[in-house]
């Protein structure tokens, strides 16, 4: 029979509702008392006559217990009994259940009794798995307090110990090759090769040696065997960035790969086989192509067993604030001013501001405005011209012809409106003249002058 069990009606009330657990055992560590939350966290039988200590949860929580007195400055806790109140964080394995809890503990005099130990617990178990998702997303340069975005690396999280092919999309600068990084590194692959390669940046005849090597000889230039990137990743992972950007011909090819894990290099009849997991990207979406005839369905369909959406910046925008400190200090470290402020006016207009090019283009504003900075304050005069120029409508207003040599404010603020329209319209030229107000020779043109084209 419990000790505490003869505890008046009214004191067993107050206790059984308070949410922390509450335990209390003589000094060989056997149960006398536990709240219902304490039952609850630990699992504890509906006797506590034989409960221990030693053995809760497959953890002796007595030699926790002597640990952390040890830890607190008690170097006599072995041999002396401490009637101080030390605190540690201990997890629990419940079955299929696991749990991790904040203990303080001491030892409680009564008045002609033994002392008695009482534990105070306090489930923390969700608290420490958002700080180990937040730490792991800033150790892979993803910094956010965005609920979409951490929603997205519970995902990511979920999604990383399987071998299922991702497909991530999302507009240009939004870190998805971040997101790849942090699948391969929370994978079993993550001893393994890391590739990527950027299916936009290769020209057309060559994206096909680089994707699955070459023989000697299988080409002009191809002076020696060389192997391509799905043979470097064997054994880990390989991430095509701007994977819609393929030819419809090497799609083929690539379905074949994903589907069959093998390959025969450019020049030989030799089928290699590889053991990678695929993860693609891209700034397209990618099942609207597959409707307009641009990218194959049935490689769309094995390429996205999970499909992860990148939020924008502009959708993002309480992180702006959280970013710019984190660009600044990042800059601090390679010697630029640190403790640099942005002033309210300042920041309004870095809130505003659309981020066609997203954190990609803030990171390098943040740079700009740090070199422009006047006794470590940031200005509205000290941001770039074009973010200073945007006029907030969220649209771009339409270009006006007839206005005379324009000048270097209104080429920059030109500059920011076709970059945004870009995005809106996915690169479509033709859409971005029509939302311009202008003919697509003409935007031709003014993208040639800036530096667009």
């Amino acid at each position: 029979m419990e000790i505490f069990s003869n505890l008046d009606p009214v004191v067993q009330s107050v206790l059984s509702q308070i949410s922390d657990g509450i335990l209390l055992t003589d000094q060989g560590g056997h149960l006398l008392f536990a709240n219902e939350s304490a039952r609850r966290l630990l699992n504890l039988p509906a006797s506590l006559d034989q409960a221990n200590l030693r053995a809760i949860g497959g953890v002796n929580l007595n030699l926790r217990i002597t640990q952390a007195l040890i830890e607190a400055g008690h170097s006599d806790a072995v041999s002396k009994a401490q009637t101080g109140f030390v605190d540690f964080e201990q997890s629990f394995e419940l079955g299929a259940q696991s749990r991790h809890l904040f203990i303080r503990t001491g030892l409680v005099k009564r008045p002609h009794h033994p002392s008695t130990r009482l534990l105070l617990l306090r489930d923390v178990t969700d608290l420490r798995r958002l700080q180990a998702r937040i730490e792991a997303s800033e150790a892979s340069g993803i910094i956010t307090q965005d609920l979409r975005m951490r929603e997205l690396l519970a995902k990511v999280q979920q999604v990383a110990p399987t071998e299922a092919f991702v497909l991530i999309q999302g507009e240009s600068g939004t870190g998805k090759n971040l997101f790849a990084k942090m699948i391969h590194n929370q994978s079993r692959r993550a001893a393994g090769p890391f590739v990527e390669l950027n299916c936009a940046a290769i020209p057309e005849s060559l994206i096909e040696s680089e994707l699955f090597g070459h023989v000697k000889g299988a080409f002009t230039g191809a002076v020696e065997t060389r192997q391509g990137r799905f043979g470097a990743a064997d054994g880990g992972t390989i991430f095509l960035d701007e994977v819609g950007e393929l030819p419809l011909h090497l799609q083929a090819k690539l379905l074949k790969v994903a589907q069959e894990l093998s390959f025969e290099p450019v020049g030989s009849s030799k089928t290699q086989t590889v053991d990678v997991r695929i993860i693609a990207a891209s700034n397209r979406n990618l099942r609207d192509a597959v409707n307009a005839h641009h990218f194959r369905g049935d490689l769309y369909y094995r390429l996205s067993v999970i499909t992860l959406y990148v939020p924008s910046l502009r959708e993002r925008k309480g992180d702006i604030p959280l970013l710019i400190q984190h660009f600044s200090e990042k800059l601090a470290l390679r010697g630029y001013p640190d403790n640099i402020r942005f002033s309210d006016g300042a920041l309004r207009l870095m809130l505003e501001y659309p981020w066609p090019g997203n954190v990609r283009e803030l990171e390098n504003a943040v740079e700009h405005a740090t070199i422009c900075a006047k006794e470590g304050v940031v200005e509205t005069d000290g941001l770039p011209q074009h973010i200073r120029a945007y006029d907030g409508s969220g649209i771009a207003p339409r270009f006006l012809p007839t206005t005379p040599r324009p000048s270097i404010h209104s080429d920059e603020q030109l500059r920011g409106q076709i970059l945004f329209a870009l995005k809106k319209c996915h690169g479509k030229k033709s859409e971005v003249a029509k939302m311009l107000g202008m003919e697509r020779t003409t935007l031709w043109r003014k993208m040639r002058k800036l530096g667009l084209n």
